[in-house]
């Protein structure tokens, strides 16, 4: 499974790559060590990735006999080694061990099949059942989770700066939604374009986890990644869709550099042209639709991003505008003249994003 129709997945992780960059220049070896090694190995993974898209790679199916619109979730354990999958611990319905991080991910891809059936009527990340794999306790030290254009792969941090990846289920969420968009709009990976994808992703992210918890928009705190950061770590989260820039503001790890509006538009050739920096503004839209709106978010705002993602208009090179405009579109679409399409278009418009 990679080209799947002319597709070309991307490897995404959810550690942006300016973060260990900043961390790898730590003067406590302790710190600056597993950073190291994680951009090392992201870098292989990143190599990997192209290589077998160009070659080639079998498709996954479900199971013979498996019943469509429910979940096939296999959890493996790479035994803090790097070959992929690793070791088969949990399957489809298997009862929890006593790893917990083997059964936060299998709770966490059950969560992301849930609302993406419930609230989208999408059946798993390509609407067609796809089985949902993850593989845990990859390498030692690794600070980082991220899906490969075939499964979901998650480290254990190194316990200074970064503590399991499993823990927030945003980040599973996140991950696997990279795989929705794959599937989909398959948006471009840098630039504005990924921004987007990015931004997709945490949207999706968040929304699992306010569906999980049953919050109104009002009640979830628009954090990407809250509880994944140690201690010792002045931050709360890695990003925040509420007030993108404020999520964390560390001696280390430096301040998180997310702009909320274009009139702080981040230029720069690092991290595939800041998509998970810029990715704050079609975030932070987001959030401004989804309050504005009330309720639950992925009821009227998240229907509203998912009908662009799926709907087919969406080129794989959109930009900022772009997306606003077909969410405008859609919100008409779908709601008619009122306060969604209200909503949505103001939200853009306080984010300094035209419509066309």
């Amino acid at each position: 499974m990679t080209t799947h129709g002319g597709f070309e997945p991307v490897f995404c992780t959810i550690v942006p790559p300016h973060v260990l960059d900043k961390l790898s220049q730590a003067e406590d070896p302790a710190l600056a060590g597993p950073a190291r090694r994680t951009l090392e190995r992201d870098a292989l993974e990143r190599t990997h990735r192209r290589l077998t898209t160009v070659v080639g790679a079998p498709s996954v199916a479900p199971p013979a006999g498996a019943e469509p619109a429910r979940p096939h979730r296999t959890v493996h354990d790479a035994r803090h080694g790097t070959d992929l999958p690793g070791h088969k611990v949990r399957g489809e319905g298997d009862k929890p061990g006593k790893d917990a991080t083997v059964n936060r991910a299998y709770a966490g891809l059950g969560a992301t099949f849930e609302l993406l059936l419930k609230a989208y009527q999408r059946d798993s990340i390509d609407g067609n059942g796809l089985p949902l794999n993850a593989t845990v306790h990859y390498d030692r030290e690794y600070n980082n989770a991220f899906w490969n254009g075939e499964q979901m792969v998650f480290g254990d941090g190194d316990g200074e700066i970064f503590l399991d990846f499993t823990i927030p289920i945003d980040v599973i969420g996140h991950e696997l939604v990279h795989g929705v968009t794959q599937y989909t709009a398959n948006l471009t990976y840098f630039g504005q374009p990924g921004a987007l994808n990015e931004s997709v992703s945490d949207v999706f992210g968040s929304l699992i986890k306010q569906y999980t918890l049953g919050q109104t928009a009002a009640e979830a705190d628009w954090l990407i990644g809250a509880g994944l950061l140690a201690p010792r770590v002045t931050g709360k989260a890695l990003r925040s869709m509420k007030e993108p820039g404020t999520a964390y503001d560390d001696d280390v790890l430096g301040k998180d550099p997310q702009p909320a509006t274009m009139d702080d538009f981040v230029r720069t050739g690092r991290d595939n042209g800041g998509v998970h920096i810029n990715s704050g503004i079609p975030n932070h839209a987001f959030y401004l639709a989804a309050t504005a709106l009330g309720g639950h978010a992925w009821e009227r705002a998240g229907l509203i991003w998912y009908d662009v993602l799926t709907g087919g208009e969406l080129k794989q090179q959109a930009m900022f505008a772009d997306f606003a405009t077909l969410t405008v579109k859609a919100a008409r679409e779908r709601f008619g003249d009122g306060e969604e399409l209200e909503a949505v278009s103001k939200a853009w418009e306080q984010v300094g994003v035209r419509t066309l």
